[in-house]
C-alpha cells in the first residue's frame, strides 16, 4: 500500500458521482423511500436494478474477466456515498461489496457472474453487528445438508443467494428459495434485518469460510464509513439549507453565533470523515490478503465515522426544530441508518480495541 494514498476524487469518480447522485434523485426521492418503509417490500428492486443492469455498478469489484467492471474499492466508496446521502434501500453493501468479496476469496466464478450482473441477490449469513476479527456463527453440516439458524442477517429478505458459514469450516452457497427467511424488527427499515432458518437445506461448499468473511467483513466495515460519509455530508448541507431559510427575529436562525459554531464543528467532523473513508477505500484497493496497514486504515475509519454520522444525524434532527421530528421529514431515515451503522461491523469501541492491538499500544 502507498505510504501516501491520493485521498482526492479522479475525474472518472466525479462523473460517476454525478451518475449515481442523478439515478437516484429520480427514483430514491424521500417521500418515495418513506413510503417504502411503511410497505411491505421495503427494498426497491427497481432502483437496485437500475444500479445494477442499467449502470453495471453490482460488478465494480469483479474482474471483467468474470463478468464485471474490473474497478476498484475507490469506485464502490463513491457509489456508497451517494447511497449514504439518499438512504436508498437497495442492497449494495451487502451483495455488490460483502457478499462478492466473500466469492473473490473463494473464487466461484459462476456466481460471482450471477452477482455481478445483478441477476442475483447475495447476502452473507453472518450477522451484521459482527466486527471483521470475532467468531461468528455456523450451522450444523451433514451429508451436504446445512441445519441451524442465523439472526441478524442484513438484507436477507430480498436476497436470491445465502453464503452461509458451516461448522466444518467452510462457506457454502444456498438458495434463498431453500431457507425460511422471517423478517426482524430493527431501527433501520431501510436496511432491513432477518433470521434464516436452514431445515437440511442443500449447500454447495465454496471453500474456507473464516478467511472470506474475514476479508468480507473487512471490506463491508471500510467502504461503510463511505455510507456514513454521505449521510454526514447530507445532514449538514440540508441543516445549513434550512437555517438560512428560517427566520427568528427578522434574521435568518443560521446567522446567530451559537448555531454557527455547531456548524462549524460539524463540517470540520465530517472533513475529518471524509479523509479517513477515502483512506480506507484506497488502502481496501491495493490491499493483500494479509496487510496490516489495511486493517489500521479500516480501523481508523470506524473508529471516527460512526460518531461523526451519528452526530451529525442528531444534530440536523434538533436544528431542524419541529419539522425535524416529523415523519415526512427524511431526516429520521438519516438518523437511523447513523445509528444502526454505528453498530453495523463492529462498533467504533471495538475497532478502537482492535486498532489499539495492530499498533501495539494498551487498550483503554
Amino acid at each position: 500500500m502507498s505510504a501516501q494514498p491520493d485521498l482526492l476524487y479522479s475525474e472518472e469518480e466525479e462523473a460517476l458521482r454525478a451518475a449515481v447522485r442523478d439515478l437516484l434523485t429520480d427514483r430514491c426521492d424521500p417521500a418515495g423511500v418513506i413510503a417504502r418503509t411503511e410497505s411491505d417490500a421495503p427494498h426497491d428492486l427497481g432502483a437496485w436494478k437500475a444500479l445494477a443492469d442499467g449502470m453495471g455498478l453490482a460488478g465494480l469489484l469483479i474482474p471483467e474477466d468474470d463478468g464485471g467492471q474490473g474497478a476498484t474499492h475507490r469506485e464502490a466508496a463513491v457509489v456508497l456515498e451517494e447511497l449514504g446521502r439518499s438512504v436508498a434501500p437497495v442492497p449494495y453493501l451487502t451483495s455488490a461489496v460483502v457478499a462478492t468479496e466473500a466469492l473473490l476469496a473463494c473464487g466461484d466464478r459462476e456466481l460471482l457472474g450471477r452477482l455481478a450482473t445483478g441477476r442475483a441477490i447475495g447476502a452473507l449469513a453472518v450477522p451484521l453487528h459482527l466486527a471483521p476479527d470475532v467468531a461468528f456463527p455456523a450451522v450444523r453440516v451433514e451429508g451436504g445438508l446445512l441445519h441451524g439458524e442465523l439472526s441478524g442477517i442484513a438484507d436477507a429478505s430480498c436476497a436470491d443467494l445465502l453464503l452461509v458459514p458451516g461448522d466444518d469450516g467452510g462457506l457454502y452457497a444456498v438458495e434463498a428459495d431453500a431457507a425460511t427467511v422471517t423478517p426482524q424488527v430493527s431501527l433501520d427499515l431501510t436496511r432491513p434485518l432477518a433470521t434464516v432458518t436452514l431445515d437440511a437445506a442443500p449447500g454447495r461448499r465454496l471453500g474456507d469460510a473464516r478467511p472470506a468473511v474475514e476479508r468480507a467483513l473487512r471490506a463491508g466495515a471500510g467502504l461503510l464509513a463511505s455510507e456514513q460519509l454521505g449521510l454526514a455530508e447530507w445532514s449538514l448541507t440540508e441543516t445549513v439549507r434550512y437555517l438560512k431559510d428560517r427566520k427568528q427575529f427578522n434574521r435568518p436562525v443560521g446567522g446567530f453565533q451559537a448555531l454557527k459554531h455547531r456548524l462549524a464543528q460539524l463540517w470540520l467532523e465530517t472533513v475529518n470523515l471524509r479523509a479517513t473513508a477515502r483512506n480506507a477505500a484506497s488502502a481496501l484497493a491495493s490491499a493483500t490478503d494479509a496487510d496490516t496497514d489495511t486493517d489500521i486504515a479500516v480501523a481508523v475509519a470506524q473508529s471516527y465515522a460512526a460518531p461523526a454520522a451519528v452526530h451529525a444525524a442528531e444534530e440536523a434532527l434538533q436544528l431542524h426544530a419541529g419539522i425535524g421530528m416529523t415523519w415526512e421529514h427524511p431526516v429520521h431515515l438519516h438518523l437511523k441508518r447513523a445509528k444502526a451503522d454505528s453498530l453495523a461491523y463492529g462498533t467504533a469501541g471495538a475497532h478502537r480495541a482492535r486498532l489499539a492491538a495492530l499498533v501495539d499500544l494498551p487498550s483503554p
